[in-house]
């Protein structure tokens, strides 16, 4: 099993965000497929964002007070909610299975430091961890002008700390390929228990390059992905360093 040979060494690069047309194609049980060599987007690098926020009722915790006890507090303006303690334990990671054509396996992730590389096997580069569901959410780029050294990505996330369900974190995974529309995948199904879901593979069949929505929820981590994809890595705990913010 040959996991990240060539990880990331400090090296910049000009990462290609790609044309975000304002028309998306939204990838559903009954469209669940699109193939990028098809639109002319099976080279550059291909952006993939995983972005994420909480209700607020699922951050304060507070109950709706009825209006006739309590009157004026209609004309009171909503609380602004910001990165209070709660917010630190809502925590979605993107991640990425990645199997090459040479039979190269692994996965990049937070977990770590496994961050991977674009210009270099796998291909596949985390431009790092957003531990907030900010604005920008956690980024991942494949670089598909290596795409025939590329077998198969499954790109998936997880909760990694202690965040309410999928369904409750609204969150999403955007694709945005080097042109064309955007591909959107939202994990919005109700899986109360789940810890981590299979979003999307990316698949290079006989040189086309296919994107297929997945969204399957289990109630385990990258272990369980593994074996309900047979990927045959061997896994163990892992952390996170402590957020330096």
């Amino acid at each position: 099993m040959g996991f990240l040979d060539g990880l990331w060494r400090g090296r910049e690069s000009a990462f290609d965000s790609g044309n975000a047309a304002t028309n998306a194609i939204e990838l559903t049980k009954r469209q669940s497929q699109v193939s990028l060599t098809r639109q002319g987007a099976a080279t550059g690098h291909l952006r993939i964002n995983l972005s994420w926020r909480m209700r607020t009722s699922d951050l304060g915790g507070t109950q709706r007070e009825s209006l006739l006890r309590h009157p004026f507090k209609a004309l009171k303006p909503p609380e602004v909610v910001g990165h209070s303690q709660s917010m630190v334990n809502v925590d979605l990671d993107l991640g990425c299975l990645y199997e090459l054509q040479d039979g190269t396996k692994g996965v990049v992730q937070p977990l770590g430091g496994l961050l991977g590389d674009a210009n270099g096997p796998p291909y596949v580069k985390l431009s790092g961890d957003d531990r907030f569901g900010s604005g920008s959410g956690e980024t991942m780029y494949v670089n598909l002008d290596h795409r025939e050294n590329i077998k198969r990505l499954l790109v998936f996330a997880y909760i990694y700390d202690q965040t309410p369900a999928f369904d409750r974190t609204q969150a999403m995974v955007t694709l945005y390929p080097s042109s064309g529309p955007r591909i959107e995948i939202g994990l919005d199904e109700r899986h109360p228990q789940a810890r981590s879901c299979a979003v999307v593979m990316i698949e290079n069949v006989k040189n086309e390059i296919l994107v297929r929505r997945e969204v399957r929820f289990v109630y385990g981590f990258q272990a369980e992905l593994d074996r309900l994809y047979g990927w045959g890595l061997q896994w163990g705990r892992g952390y996170k360093s402590k957020a330096g913010r």
